[in-house]
């Protein structure tokens, strides 16, 4: 993975990435910003990359809703400038996108040509930068994730285990579904698709939108009872856990209500099947408590 270009910085998904292929050139803010177009440009020089997969996102999801311009120049403008980088050096992109681009109402795992309809600001830039990115590279994977979490940055695990250590009741919506996803098994998936594209060379049917998340879906209550659970072999005393309604819980930016991705497609693609939400999550509760769970 010498020729690796990972962008991203020290955000959850890129320090995975570093983690699993620790030759590969990870970078970030200051020196490789979305606002600063120039940065691009010379990490891009600088690198010589072979591949890169970008990472590095506007993931405020609530502030964006008063920030938007910031959103779009982060999750449209700049991976748009990567992408004529790589068309003109002809080296594929792998893109990171969101679960967030579909409104989560039509009931069932969402595949990847079913209608996009974001219902948020974030969702909204994302996609801009999906299309974006297609349009203007005919080498661009665009993986669709959701709901991403690891032992380190900030995610839904670490808020919780960290919130327990404070109080010992939790109100977490129920009516929110998901594919809760590691980013240690995102990672593993994107090298794969890396590794098969250095040893094998491009092919034109790896270009497009796939879905690429956790296998199985759960509410945000749920993930939260399983946390703790797991939590427990560490000698967490889990807190009691109420279960509410979006309505209860009113946020800025509006979420999906059922945003669980198909990613069938993928696998028929790829070969490559992220693992069940379940059996990862005790790897990353380890991972944490070994580093200290309020770190």
């Amino acid at each position: 993975m010498r020729g690796l270009l990972v962008t991203g910085g020290s955000g959850q998904l890129a320090q995975a990435l570093h983690a699993a292929a620790p030759d590969a050139t990870i970078v970030g803010r200051p020196h490789f910003d979305f606002d600063r177009p120039e940065t691009i440009d010379t990490i891009f020089r600088q690198t010589a990359a072979t591949l890169v997969v970008n990472a590095a996102a506007y993931t405020a999801v609530d502030a964006a809703e008063t920030n938007e311009q910031a959103a779009l120049r982060a999750n449209r403008d700049g991976p748009a400038h990567l992408a004529r980088l790589c068309a003109a050096a002809a080296i594929p992109l792998i893109h990171i996108s969101t679960d967030y681009v579909f409104d989560g109402n039509k009931g069932a795992p969402y595949i990847e040509t079913d209608p996009t309809s974001p219902r948020c600001a974030y969702g909204r830039s994302k996609l801009a930068g999906e299309q974006a990115l297609l349009k203007i590279h005919s080498r661009a994977i665009v993986l669709r994730t959701s709901w991403l979490y690891a032992a380190t940055g900030k995610n839904f695990v670490r808020t919780m285990l960290n919130a327990a250590t404070k109080t010992d009741r939790l109100r977490v919506v129920a009516d929110q579904t998901g594919c809760p996803t590691s980013a240690d098994d995102l990672a593993a998936a994107i090298l794969a698709i890396a590794t098969r594209i250095t040893r094998d060379g491009w092919q034109d049917p790896f270009a497009g939108i796939f879905h690429a998340a956790g296998t199985g879906g759960t509410t945000w209550h749920a993930f939260a009872k399983a946390i703790f659970a797991e939590a427990t072999r560490h000698g967490l005393k889990p807190p009691i856990v109420d279960a509410i309604t979006t309505a209860d819980w009113p946020t800025p930016a509006r979420r999906p209500p059922d945003s669980r991705l198909d990613c069938t497609k993928f696998f028929e693609r790829f070969a490559t099947r992220l693992p069940p939400w379940r059996a990862s999550l005790p790897r990353i509760i380890d991972a944490i408590f070994m580093g200290r769970v309020g770190g």
